[in-house]
């Protein structure tokens, strides 16, 4: 049992397979609807999908090269990883005719050592065909874990940074997840423009309303040649930043308004430093970020859900 003071879904990931499962970053050339001149163009403001996944992974190769690379890859940092998740990152990853994910997610699971697929997607590129076929993979044994990534809680932000999906939208997807029996993820970003603090923190509890699996974090982070960038350079009043400490201390305020039973894949995220024009918490690795929140629990003698004594007595 872990002894840890937030509800760590890692923990929950080795409990329930007997071992760590690597995920593999896979870009399977997918788009995403406020791109393609579907719903608009641009993409997302903060979004350049090059920062976020590794080399190894990019259109041009195969979906097994990129799994034999992405193998080697993880291989010098986890020598001990056996069990592996194909994990469909970059851009929408449901968005495309079911016959074309059955395609290239079989691809995926057929490659040795694969047990499942992670799939990162967006609200409105759910339906309820491509549900019943994720649901059919887990019920013949897969892994899948579905991330959908809604980012904020509040449609004027929302609407603000281009995601072309409103916060109805969002809790109708992850209701229909649930459902589905797929306990999604949730994605979300602290610092977007026009968000204060409290904004954020009162978010939590419009989270613990959703029938989640899981949730992940990260920090807003300015991506070179972004709109967000642009944005930031002309109206910084606009975000919220904090040093690194400030920002653990944050998330812990928020993590004691999020209810115990919510498991945390993640509370911040690492770009590489060629991507952003400052590195203000310097080069620290997701490892040390995650010891400084634990050390820093335990300083304040805190834990997740807190603030909710009473969580378990009201639902």
């Amino acid at each position: 049992m872990s002894e840890r003071r937030y509800n760590a879904f890692v923990d929950i990931l080795k409990e329930r397979y007997g071992s760590r499962l690597q995920k593999l970053v896979v870009d399977a050339g997918f788009c995403c609807p406020n791109r393609d001149g579907t719903l608009a163009r641009g993409g997302c403001t903060y979004c350049d999908n090059n920062a976020f996944h590794p080399s190894y992974s990019t259109p041009n190769k195969s979906i097994v090269r990129q799994l034999e690379e992405g193998v080697e890859f993880h291989r010098r940092r986890y020598p001990r990883a056996e069990k592996y998740l194909a994990y469909f990152q970059p851009y929408s990853n449901t968005y495309a005719p079911l016959e074309k994910l059955k395609s290239l997610y079989g691809e995926a699971l057929a490659f040795p050592g694969v047990v499942g697929l992670a799939i990162g997607t967006r609200p409105d590129c759910l339906d309820g065909a491509k549900l019943d076929y994720l649901a059919s993979l887990k019920a013949s044994g897969k892994v899948v874990l579905l991330e959908i990534g809604i980012e904020s809680c509040y449609d004027a932000t929302l609407g603000h940074i281009n995601r072309r999906h409103s916060w109805a939208q969002a809790e109708e997807a992850v209701c229909a997840a649930a459902e589905s029996c797929l306990n999604p993820c949730a994605h979300f970003i602290f610092g977007l423009p026009g968000e204060s603090r409290e904004m954020m923190l009162e978010g939590a509890a419009k989270i613990n309303g959703l029938p989640l699996g899981s949730v992940k974090f990260h920090q807003l982070q300015i991506i070179k040649g972004t709109p967000m960038e642009r944005e930031f350079a002309a109206h910084p009043e606009r975000f919220v930043t904090w040093t690194l400490a400030e920002y653990i201390d944050f998330f812990i305020d928020f993590l004691e308004r999020l209810r115990p039973d919510l498991p945390v894949e993640r509370f911040a995220g690492e770009v590489p430093p060629r991507f952003v024009n400052s590195t203000p918490w310097g080069l620290v690795r997701n490892v040390d970020l995650l010891r400084m929140l634990e050390k820093r629990l335990e300083e304040r003698e805190t834990y997740q859900g807190a603030a909710l004594r009473n969580y378990f007595k009201t639902v």
